[in-house]
């Protein structure tokens, strides 16, 4: 890929890859604490209010709930400044239609709809103790937002760390085999937000306590879910496709950094596996599902940069320009 070294300083790409990997990896801390306030049922220790707390821009400080929730907004509303900050650089610093422009533009959509839903699970009440179907959806249009913010955020420091200047066209990454990789994985982050929510409102440890008579519909419902164990068979399926695809593309490019991210995909999905057994021995304790969160986090991160390498167009070899008389321009 070429990278205009005129308009495009190596320093300062360097300096906007730097920020840009900075965000990602803030937004991932944001989204961890985010399951925090979740499994410990602190999601409503606002009350209704948003975006104030309880009515206040500085809330009481008396209830460990009221401080969980409210560190959550701080840094998601640190991260949102950031994404733009992030947002506006781009603009500058890279011409119209560039890889990285265009990928730092879906970072901050996906940023304005990630602040949305949030507010919605507050403003609608699906918080805390709520049980409802109503809850389980917005939680997993919750969870495909924020892997494609993840995912566009780490596109853009990825596409500004290699100088990469043309992009693959969006279809090209839902379709074939690459495109079944990243839809079964979104599936399977789904699975995992409607078990991790089963898990929070009614604790495996509480065995035959849990009183499934006096549970309304939804909240059965949700329950079966939970015992079904429909989250780990699809974990089977997908994770079992994942090395699959992970090893098909690890044989059939030599490029370095294909091979690098698909390791890296056969590394997760294993550690994924450990993590998930562990997970259910020890009856899904708090710290185990934001560790599990985290290692499905970066895997969906290390699938996304495995497909845009293995989609990258292939660069202009050299005799092809002596071919017509010209010199290549550099390439990274």
């Amino acid at each position: 890929m070429e990278f205009n070294h005129q308009s495009h300083p190596e320093g300062a790409r360097r300096r906007f890859a730097a920020y840009a990997w900075f965000v990602t990896a803030l937004t991932l801390a944001v989204i961890l604490w985010g399951a925090f306030v979740r499994a410990s049922k602190s999601g409503d220790g606002c009350g209704a209010h948003w975006p104030l707390c309880n009515g206040s821009v500085v809330p009481d400080a008396s209830q460990t709930k009221t401080l969980v929730e409210f560190a959550h907004r701080a840094t998601s509303g640190v991260a949102f400044l950031l994404v733009v900050g992030l947002c506006v650089w781009a603009l500058r610093a890279f011409e119209r239609g560039h890889a990285v422009r265009r990928a730092a533009a879906a970072s901050g959509l996906f940023i304005v709809t990630e602040s949305l839903i949030g507010a919605g699970l507050v403003l609608l009440r699906l918080v805390g103790g709520n049980a409802s179907v109503a809850r389980a959806v917005y939680l997993s249009v919750h969870l495909v937002n924020t892997f494609l913010l993840v995912a566009a955020l780490a596109l853009t420091a990825w596409w500004a760390a290699r100088g990469v200047r043309e992009r693959p066209r969006l279809f090209e990454f839902f379709r074939g085999r690459t495109g079944a990789a990243l839809l079964g994985s979104l599936a399977l982050g789904v699975s995992g937000a409607v078990a991790a929510l089963g898990a929070t409102l009614f604790s495996e440890g509480g065995g035959s306590s849990v009183d499934v008579e006096g549970m309304s519909a939804a909240a059965r419902l949700l329950f079966s879910l939970r015992n079904y164990k429909l989250h780990p068979a699809l974990a089977v399926l997908v994770g079992g496709y994942l090395i699959y695809f992970a090893l098909s593309t690890l044989k059939s490019s030599g490029d370095v950094w294909v091979r690098r991210w698909a390791r890296a995909v056969l590394a997760l999905v294993a550690a994924q596996f450990a993590a998930g057994l562990l997970n259910a021995a020890l009856l899904a304790p708090v710290w185990l599902q934001i560790v599990h969160l985290l290692l499905a986090d970066m895997l969906w991160l290390a699938l996304v940069l495995l497909s845009a390498a293995s989609l990258a167009p292939a660069p202009v070899r050299s005799e092809e320009f002596e071919h017509v008389g010209l010199r290549p321009a550099v390439e990274i």
